[in-house]
This record gives structure tokens, sequence and C-alpha cells, in this order.
């Protein structure tokens, strides 16, 4: 199993440089752990993030999800910003509380040009997830 090339400070600092738009606001989204063909990542759900009736929206969830499996994808073949989603597939199951969401990642596939990978998403404490999503990845050729 491909182990990490980069730590979670690595791709925080990453992160921070090539995506400021992502902390907008507040930070919001850590990344907690990278692993070989994993990662997790954690929103800090705040007034922003919310849908009317108080629960996490599908748009942030969503972002999430996206988010999650790009760090997973970095943290892998390295700093390489120009790695972008090409598909997203999402299925909210259930709503998730006003509270933090975890999304764990695994990596299916990390090829030379293409990666694909999972994201399973949960309200923090609970173990039935909220929403799952697959993506495909775009790996610019210098990058592997």
């Amino acid at each position: 199993m491909q182990q990490p090339v980069l730590t979670v400070a690595e791709v925080e600092t990453f992160l921070e440089a090539e995506f400021p738009q992502l902390h907008h606001g507040g930070r919001s989204v850590m990344v907690e752990s990278v692993g070989p063909m994993t990662a997790r990542l954690r929103l800090i759900a705040d007034e922003r993030h919310l849908r009317p009736g108080g629960t996490v929206s599908g748009p942030a969830l969503f972002m999430l999800a996206d988010v999650g499996l790009y760090v997973a994808i970095l943290a892998h073949i390295g700093p390489v910003a120009l790695a972008v989603t090409t598909n997203l597939n999402i299925n909210f199951l259930r709503k998730p509380p006003h509270g933090d969401v975890i999304v764990e990642i695994r990596l299916l596939k990390l090829g030379k040009r293409l990666a694909v990978g999972e994201a399973t998403l949960f309200a923090d404490g609970d173990v039935e997830p909220v929403a799952h999503a697959v993506g495909t990845y775009s790996i610019p050729p210098a990058a592997k």
C-alpha cells in the first residue's frame, strides 16, 4: 500500500499557501491525519455551514468530500496544485446535526493520470454516515 509523501503539517501549509479561500471567514477545515491511501479531515461547522433547520448544508458536505479527496491525493503525490476534480458524485444519507463533521477518505486507485477515491462523512461521534461520495481527479503529467 502506497505511503504518503507529505505530512499533515505539509498538507496544511500547502493549502494555506495555494487555497487561502478555503479558510475565508475563519479556519473551519482541519486535516487530522494522512495514512497509506487514506486521510481524515474535520469540518468545524459554524453558522456559514448551516441550512434552515440548523443542519449542516449539502454544499458544506460536498466541499468537505472534495477537499478531503484532494488532500488524500496530494499527500501521496506531493504538492501539485493543478490536480483537479473531474467528477464527484455524492449521496446524502441523513441530516447531520449542527456540529463537527468528519470525512474519512480511502483512495481506491492512484494512477499516473487519474486518482479515484471515496469519502464517507460522519457527524462527529456517530457511527452511521451522513453522506458518501466517490470522486475522480486528473493528475497533471509532470506530477508523478
